[in-house]
């Protein structure tokens, strides 16, 4: 592989890990461009490499949530978990389907989601806690099965979607939606690259480099996101989602 296709690769999966750190949608950035730089690369190879720099990015911005944000163990082990085996399931799905029917449902979903975010001034400003411990088990279980089902077999934006379901459903605050956010993320890298590993899908020339870019990105963001807080992530977040919207339209009806 020639070097300046690994630098390219490399500078994007900075900006990706610093994005990813703050609300999620890394792989929005650096798969699009690892595809154009590599298109005779399979889909299944370009998306199990690049768990590599996801996981160390997400683990460095984890880190630096950790020192800072209290979070409920009992809880996140369970979305973990659960996150692991689905994403699990997603990359062995992958390996022999095709994604692509999936793009017009989120297109239409993302377009609502942009909408809500926007007009809804207050969302995600403040932790409301008006589920009873069972109720928020239960929906716990179901958006880490679903958005981990969804990382391993799609990917991209998997982040934004854990902080709107920690946000929209469980009533987290932006910080600790993007607190958990990335040690559920962590789980659902972790059991791709147990699947693709087992494949023997992921090129470690550009995985191990672009993992140190992601993992600094990473480091940065979450710096960032903690001494900014609320309102800076609400406006962020905003932000990233209106880019994918923009990203899957484009595959929607230009692709």
């Amino acid at each position: 592989m020639e070097t300046y296709i690994i630098v390219l690769l490399c500078i994007a999966s900075f900006f990706a890990g610093f994005v990813d750190a703050i609300v999620g949608g890394g792989g929005l950035i650096q798969t699009p461009v690892a595809m154009i730089l590599m298109p005779n690369l399979s889909v299944a190879s370009i998306i199990g490499s690049l768990k590599i720099p996801a996981f160390s990015g997400t683990s460095f911005a984890a880190f630096q949530y950790l020192k800072q944000v209290v979070l409920n163990w009992k809880l996140l082990i369970l979305m973990s978990v659960l996150a692991f085996g689905a994403a699990f399931g997603g990359s062995a799905l992958l390996t022999v389907v095709s994604n692509d029917f999936m793009k017009p449902l989120l297109f239409f979903i993302l377009i609502g989601l942009a909408i809500y975010t926007f007009k809804k001034k207050n969302f995600g400003q403040q932790q409301e806690k008006s589920h009873s411990v069972k109720r928020q088990m239960v929906y716990a279980v179901v958006i880490s099965i679903l958005v981990g089902f969804y990382d391993g077999f799609i990917g991209p934006g998997t982040g934004s979607f854990l902080v709107l379901g920690f946000v929209s459903i469980l009533g987290f605050d932006f910080l600790h939606a993007s607190a958990n956010a990335k040690m559920v993320n962590l789980a659902t890298n972790f059991g791709s690259i147990c699947l693709f590993v087992i494949k023997g899908k992921i090129i470690w020339a550009f995985a191990i480099p672009m993992a140190f870019c992601n993992a600094f990105g990473g480091w940065l963001g979450a710096k960032l996101a903690i001494k900014k807080g609320n309102t800076f992530i609400r406006k962020f977040f905003l932000f990233v989602v209106i880019l994918t919207l923009l990203r899957f339209g484009y595959d929607v009806f230009f692709a």
